[in-house]
């Protein structure tokens, strides 16, 4: 492990493999770590040089205090300092949920990546779209699944419930009660937002089916926003890359060896 700095913030950075291989950086979503991706990681470091770094907030990373310092622009710039520190103009990007909200805004607005997997979670401007185009009942169905959002904009008991939810994850509840400025800082108005959902990118999307927190026709929609898209579908929770580390392993590796070939 390393740090290194993104303006006042210092990220815990971890690197595994051979660094002159291709690289894949593995992000972790809300309340994990870098650790969530562990058996990923290990499976991919033969073949890849393997980057993951803990997020402002979480894990070995500082945690800024004031919320507008966790706005998707700062992560951004968290990713572009991360690249630049390991020494890659372009790497290949999988994601998970927060990770992923993240990934998205990434492809966007930069062209440092060469792919994008995308696990639990779409990009905020990608689901204001959705919300745009779905009928009442498929829009309902995701605000149902999307109730906690609104939780987290609450004062204290957000704070108060997720310490012991985030430690039987595995978590810290001091990563739970940083991670919940994510949400303050990005959702406080809802998932409407007006920004242009297009990417630049060749995009991934793994679908776990037994994910409880994002509905089939807001992932389905997706598509529509990237140059190339697949969609892969595996019978797994909302944490696949835990209790389906090969498969998520392969199809990361499979699309990132396309998309280089490509």
């Amino acid at each position: 492990m390393r740090l290194i700095a993104s303006g006042e913030v210092r990220l815990a950075v971890y690197e595994q493999g051979d660094p002159a291989g291709p690289t894949i950086v593995l992000l972790h979503g809300y309340p994990d770590d870098h650790r969530v991706w562990d058996q990923v990681a290990d499976l991919l470091q033969d073949r890849f040089h393997v980057v993951r770094y803990d997020v402002r907030g979480a894990g070995g990373s500082s945690a800024p205090r004031a919320v507008g310092d966790y706005r998707l622009d700062r992560l951004a710039a968290d990713m572009d300092a991360v690249l630049d520190a390991v020494g890659k103009p372009k790497v290949h990007l999988a994601a998970h949920d927060w990770g992923s909200i993240q990934g998205w805004y990434f492809a966007g607005r930069s062209d440092r990546l060469a792919s994008f997997t995308s696990l639990g979670g779409p990009g905020l401007d990608q689901a204001a779209a959705f919300f745009r185009q779905a009928g009442p009942l498929r829009a309902a169905g995701q605000l149902l699944r999307s109730w906690y959002i609104a939780a987290f904009q609450l004062p204290v008991l957000p704070e108060l419930v997720m310490a012991p939810l985030a430690r039987a994850l595995g978590a810290t509840a001091a990563d739970a009660r940083n991670g919940l400025k994510l949400y303050r800082a990005n959702m406080a108005g809802g998932l409407s937002r007006p920004g242009d959902p297009h990417v630049n990118v060749p995009v991934q999307l793994i679908e776990s089916t037994r994910d409880h927190y994002v509905s089939p026709w807001l992932l389905a929609s997706l598509g529509q926003w990237a140059p190339k898209f697949r969609h892969r579908r595996i019978v797994a929770d909302h944490w696949a890359q835990r209790s389906r580390p090969e498969t998520v392993a392969a199809l990361i590796a499979e699309f990132a060896e396309w998309t280089t070939d490509g």
